[in-house]
């Protein structure tokens, strides 16, 4: 493990069990979407926070699916369509009421 990812993953040490690699698997569904969905917004350029604040909104609008290392999933129960829509969703939101001041 690379230095840096150690630093970090030892914050997430409770005792001597490590949480640092138990993750949401929709996280990864909606960085997968962002693209997609943002190529239906052809003259929308988001920038950092944009992009920041579209991943957060669309996971917030969606149920956790954590696992750890080494789980198996036997099925998906957040369908492609709602994480495609959390993502649609929360780019309309960004569009429209960005985290920063327009000028």
């Amino acid at each position: 493990m690379d230095a840096k990812i150690k630093e970090l993953a030892e914050r997430y040490n409770v005792g001597d069990t490590n949480l640092f690699f138990i993750r949401n698997r929709n996280e990864r569904r909606v960085i997968d979407a962002i693209p997609r969905i943002l190529a239906e917004h052809p003259g929308f350029i988001p920038n950092t926070i944009d992009l920041q604040d579209i991943y957060a909104l669309a996971l917030n609008s969606l149920p956790p699916r954590y696992v750890q290392q080494g789980s198996i999933v036997l099925r998906e129960p957040v369908r492609q369509d709602e994480i495609e829509d959390a993502v649609r969703t929360a780019v309309d939101t960004v569009r429209v009421r960005p985290n920063y001041p327009q000028g």
